[in-house]
């Protein structure tokens, strides 16, 4: 199904070719959508962002958060230790992963004076493909952050065809690490790629 036809606007929708639907354990998921967890902080604009980071101590700065692209195109914010899922409302995400910030040297600038200093698609909850980074680059640059053009940690996630497990692929080799099967070279971790 089409993003738009969920709704999503096509600002989002043009080029990013995909949604992650949540793929962890179904008890992180009921866990994070039982109203405990209240989500991720969304951003829409930087200066929701120099709000958010104004909030947050230097302690909290000294390691990376975990964050996802919202179905809108925001950037939700979550401590580090937060599950993905929870950090999205168990909704399906556009990208997942962690994401670090550090100050720049115009404090008056756009984004407040912050720039992204790591940013990684490291979710073992949605296991989203490196392609991903499209729509995490157009919310920051909505937000006026600096980025790294890319992501600074990629990490390969594949599921293997004869065991059904998912696993991080390490130094280009395609190989199953429960079962030794070779795994495929395209992104395949929720074969169905349906929005729930």
């Amino acid at each position: 199904m089409r993003l738009a036809e969920r709704g999503v606007a096509a600002e989002v929708d043009d080029g990013f070719g995909r949604a992650y639907r949540y793929v962890g354990p179904p008890e992180l998921r009921e866990s994070a959508t039982d109203g405990d967890q209240g989500g991720g902080q969304p951003v829409r604009k930087g200066s929701e962002f120099t709000s958010w980071a104004g909030e947050r101590t230097a302690a909290e700065f000294a390691e990376p958060f975990t964050f996802v692209i919202d179905l809108g195109g925001a950037l939700r914010l979550a401590p580090r230790r937060s599950e993905h899922v929870a950090c999205a409302g168990g909704e399906s995400v556009l990208s997942a992963g962690e994401i670090g910030f550090r100050r720049s040297g115009g404090g008056g600038a756009v984004g407040g004076g912050w720039e992204v200093e790591t940013v990684s698609n490291l979710s073992t909850g949605y296991c989203p493909d490196v392609t991903s980074w499209p729509a995490v680059a157009t919310a920051l640059d909505r937000l006026g952050l600096p980025h790294p053009g890319g992501f600074t940690q990629t990490v390969v996630f594949r599921r293997c065809r004869d065991c059904g497990r998912c696993g991080i692929v390490r130094e280009g080799h395609y190989v199953c690490v429960f079962c030794d099967a070779d795994l495929p070279e395209l992104w395949n971790v929720d074969a169905g790629c349906a929005l729930p």
